[in-house]
């Protein structure tokens, strides 16, 4: 929502939860830090949001290094990987998609599996160097939740939002999902009850931070009571 004030609020708040972290509580803030900055549609805010962060944190993000730059080594791994996340979240529908994609440009399917799903969307698993060893992974629920909050807060994309809450249920029913324990109510999320309170609470963090103005991304949602689903 382009709100970088509101960004570093949510991160204070993730980082006090350092009790409930088995890292230490200056791990867990440059945890919290890094996996906050992962989420795509935070790019016009990093800026913001880098200066607000603690020096000692600042200190641990400079030594990060990049991790999805393509090469020739890692072109079709990456390539596979964004096949591999559009399948899981749209099949039986995936073929049907791309082609109705690529009637509106040829283009346009190779740079949404390519860019976004696989270099953007997904981990990178083979570029890990020393100095980001320790580098939060998304994964596949958080990816999937990430999708459905962005979406959300955007007008015009209803059909986008049903798309990504069907695809956490497909993590599931797929398998994908299984592993990552590290994500409390995960399969919860992906029930009716925890999509419709995600898509809810979205509701109310865009009408508490927006209010009837407007921003970049959402106009505003005056009565997020009823909205539907």
């Amino acid at each position: 929502m382009n709100s970088p004030d509101s960004l570093l609020e949510l991160y204070r708040l993730a980082a006090m939860q350092a009790r409930a972290s088995p890292r230490s509580s200056d791990e867990h803030a440059l945890y919290v830090a890094e996996l906050m900055r992962e989420v795509p549609r935070v790019i016009n805010m990093l800026g913001a949001f880098y200066d607000g962060l603690p020096k000692s944190v600042q200190n641990g993000l400079d030594s990060r290094k990049a991790r999805r730059k393509l090469t020739a080594t890692n072109l079709e791994e990456t390539i596979a990987r964004g096949d591999h996340l559009w399948e899981s979240i749209y099949r039986p529908h995936a073929t049907k998609l791309t082609a109705k994609l690529a009637q509106s440009h040829p283009d346009l399917p190779l740079h949404i599996l390519e860019s976004e799903y696989g270099s953007l969307f997904t981990d990178p698993a083979s570029s890990l160097t020393p100095e980001n060893a320790h580098c939060p992974d998304i994964g596949r629920i958080l990816m999937s939740v990430t999708a459905i909050a962005c979406l959300r807060a955007q007008p015009g994309v209803g059909p986008q939002v049903v798309s990504h809450v069907y695809g956490l249920r497909k993590a599931f029913a797929d398998g994908t999902a299984e592993s990552e324990t590290d994500v409390p109510g995960g399969k919860w999320l992906a029930s009716d009850e925890g999509s419709i309170w995600l898509l809810e609470l979205v509701d109310r963090i865009v009408d508490a931070i927006n209010g009837a103005k407007s921003t970049t991304f959402s106009p505003g949602l005056r009565n997020p009571s009823t909205s539907k689903f």
